[in-house]
């Protein structure tokens, strides 16, 4: 019989994950026990993904505050330091800005506006050009940034960021001046000491501050590379990809997990006869035409992945073939012509007009996105996610 259905995005429940846990195990387990449930089976490329949440929470990969601190503090030897471009996130943000404002004097918040990097706002576009303020160029202190838009809360969680960030800062005992401006070099202007919070943005920003002349740049990928006094790190990513824990910790972005998702693989093969990919995700790619927030505020999509999920989708467009190649056939004649074209088809598809329109991503990237919104980020309880019929194509 013919199949009727592509692709399938199920959320597989499972326990709540604590340090230590045998990951492989539980992921095996709860996979091949929803299937038993719900009476599917297990096909070959099937995906199997894990929040990298969980991921770090076995691997008890959290810092607190203080390491935080004491970090930041042996790094910059100063007093002074410019904290740029950071997003609006209590979660993603907040504790990480307590251990910095814990270890200088005077910290000088520099935000970019209207929005931050991942599309969180602090102004609109119609409010700057009512203003006549231009983005690219002004500099703005805090007593003109409130002169000219008073108090501005973020739509979503009502917060004003700019109150909250200082009044952590103040919490911690430190002095704040805040900023507003979009150019890296800004910031030289109060201090030669820096610590860039972009994520995807944050090699140039650190390139231009270097060859401006800084004293010392760090990007938050650059603090708790190693441990600090037995606390948690990411040799890779830093402090990129944390999230808030407790008011005085964070949990980081997983540390290497290849031989994780390999093991998976593995047992799964070993259980089922079936050959699946997985792999680790966090955020997904994509942005919120209301909220107009760009859902990545991790330094990647998958840190960790089969080789099976290497590349990009080599699709041909099917309504492109069928209004230009085949728009004089119909039917099972169609069907057919579509068929053997798509059997037909070449691996790399660049440059071929009938591949338009399909989605130029790296497959990590799309299914992560998937994966992200399966799962959601509250109390769903589906940390694990199989894909099925992912890969499939009009012919299967």
């Amino acid at each position: 019989m013919e199949r009727k259905v592509g692709t399938i995005s199920r959320g597989i429940r499972c326990p709540i994950i604590r340090q230590g846990d045998d990951l492989v195990k539980i992921t095996v387990d709860s996979v091949i026990d929803a299937a038993k449930s719900e009476g599917f089976s297990l096909r070959n490329r099937d995906v199997i993904a894990l929040t990298e949440s969980i991921v770090a929470r076995a691997q008890g990969n959290y810092a607190s505050v203080e390491a935080i601190a004491l970090d930041v503090k042996n790094k910059v030897n100063s007093d002074t330091v410019g904290v740029i471009f950071p997003i609006l996130s209590r979660n993603r943000f907040a504790i990480c800005l307590r251990g910095i404002a814990k270890a200088v004097k005077k910290v000088v918040l520099m935000l970019s506006y209207p929005s931050d990097e991942v599309g969180n706002a602090l102004l609109t576009y119609d409010q700057l050009d009512e203003a006549g303020v231009n983005p690219y160029s002004d500099v703005l202190s805090l007593e003109k940034y409130r002169e000219l838009f008073g108090n501005n809360v973020h739509e979503f969680t009502g917060v004003d960021y700019v109150d909250y960030y200082s009044n952590i800062i103040k919490e911690c005992g430190a002095e704040v001046e805040v900023v507003f401006a979009n150019q890296a070099k800004t910031i030289l202007n109060y201090t030669d000491t820096v610590i860039t919070c972009d994520i995807h943005t944050r090699v140039r920003t650190k390139r231009i501050l270097n060859n401006a002349g800084a004293k010392v740049v760090l990007g938050l990928d650059d603090i708790l590379t190693a441990p600090v006094n037995n606390s948690g790190f990411n040799e890779k990513y830093g402090l990129l990809g944390s999230n808030k824990s407790t008011e005085d910790s964070i949990k980081l972005f997983p540390r290497e997990c290849k031989d994780l998702v390999l093991s998976i693989q593995a047992s799964i093969l070993e259980q089922t006869g079936k050959h699946v990919e997985v792999m680790v995700y966090g955020d997904g790619a994509f942005k919120d035409p209301q909220g107009k927030i760009w859902e990545l505020a991790d330094p990647v999509v998958s840190p960790a992945f089969t080789d099976g999920l290497i590349g990009t989708p080599s699709e041909l467009k099917l309504k492109y073939l069928a209004d230009n190649d085949f728009k004089d056939l119909s039917g099972e004649a169609l069907k057919q012509a579509i068929s053997e074209s798509i059997k037909a088809k070449q691996t790399n598809l660049v440059g071929n007009m009938a591949s338009q329109g399909t989605t130029p991503r790296q497959l990590t990237d799309l299914i992560g996105s998937l994966c992200d919104l399966t799962s959601g980020s509250g109390d769903k309880g589906t940390p694990i996610i199989l894909i099925q019929g992912y890969f499939d194509n009009f012919t299967d």
